[in-house]
């Protein structure tokens, strides 16, 4: 249940900070490409950039969350790294809806989250609360 937890949690930070790096992306901001563009030939990996609350508002980030990657394998499989531990999963993104499901291993529930924003270089999600998480290609 804490793996869950910390999982979760994870997840939302790091949605959160893709989410707000995209959107600040001038005019790639709201630009949703193809789903090769989040794991490029095999694989791509995506760092945070930033995270702003549901209010608009930039969250600063902790070190740890500074250090956070996640991985998009061509096979619809998923790895978040942060120095608390690993988080493997499958993804399903939905061209026409512009959104990304994520389940994680062994989790009984997914997190659908919007993309806002999916270039070659950027990837902004946004949570449900409004919440969003910019991220930018490593």
């Amino acid at each position: 249940m804490k793996t869950q937890s910390i999982t979760l949690r994870y997840l939302a930070s790091l949605l959160m900070l893709l989410a707000i790096f995209t959107t600040s992306c001038g005019s790639k901001e709201g630009k949703v490409e193809g789903v090769n563009m989040l794991y490029g030939k095999d694989s791509k990996v995506w760092k945070t950039d930033k995270e702003l609350s549901s209010a608009g508002d930039k969250v600063k980030q902790t070190d740890a969350q500074e250090d956070e990657r996640i991985t998009f394998f061509a096979n619809g499989q998923y790895n978040m790294a942060a120095p608390t531990g690993t988080v493997n999963g499958k993804y399903a993104f939905d061209q026409t809806a512009k959104t990304i499901t994520m389940t994680p291993e062994g989790a009984a529930e997914s997190n659908t989250f919007s993309v806002v924003t999916l270039t070659d270089d950027k990837l902004t999600l946004k949570s449900a609360a409004g919440a969003e998480l910019r991220l930018e290609k490593e």
